[in-house]
């Protein structure tokens, strides 16, 4: 049970369950961001870096009335990642974002959990035609970047690091 309760949205899709980050989902967080496999997405980060992602990511729903989900494979019920839509100072605009864990890849998971939330933010937020940051050797963000019908738009840098902006289609022209 938490103190407060914030009003983050519960999107269902076929198998997956988008919903507010939990503390019980910090030890998973914590295993991913102690890899080098998170290095793509900030990591890797030690226990105190994983609660401060934790924490910031419920800051950021407070500030800007939206977010990233925790995603939850409905089947297991197990924490399998996130995605949802970003935009701190260093970005140039919303940004829909996604992380699966290594077990979760390979399934459609990440394309399921992503048009749930780019649908979402077109729909309730006025975020439409948002971007990616994508590292230019992140082959699967890519791939799947391209199957949400995003196009590759420009080289870039974010946070000191170089990445290109994926341009996605505005709601209406994706359906």
């Amino acid at each position: 049970m938490t103190a407060m309760s914030l009003p983050i949205p519960v999107l269902e899709t076929a198998r997956l369950t988008l919903r507010a980050p939990h503390l019980d989902d910090l030890k998973p967080m914590a295993a991913f961001f102690e890899t080098e496999r998170s290095h793509i997405v900030g990591g890797p980060r030690d226990a105190m870096g994983s609660y401060t992602s934790l924490v910031s990511r419920l800051g950021h729903w407070v500030l800007n009335g939206y977010g990233l989900w925790h995603i939850v494979e409905k089947a297991s019920g197990r924490f399998i990642g996130w995605t949802g839509l970003i935009f701190a100072p260093a970005w140039s605009e919303p940004e829909l974002g996604w992380t699966l864990f290594e077990e979760a890849e390979g399934k459609g998971y990440g394309f399921e959990a992503a048009t749930a939330a780019r649908n979402y933010g077109a729909h309730q937020q006025g975020l439409n035609g948002v971007i990616s940051y994508i590292a230019p050797h992140n082959n699967r963000s890519i791939a799947l970047a391209e199957r949400l019908g995003a196009r590759f738009e420009s080289d870039a840098a974010l946070l000191g690091k170089p990445c290109q902006i994926w341009r996605h289609p505005t709601l209406e022209a994706a359906a």
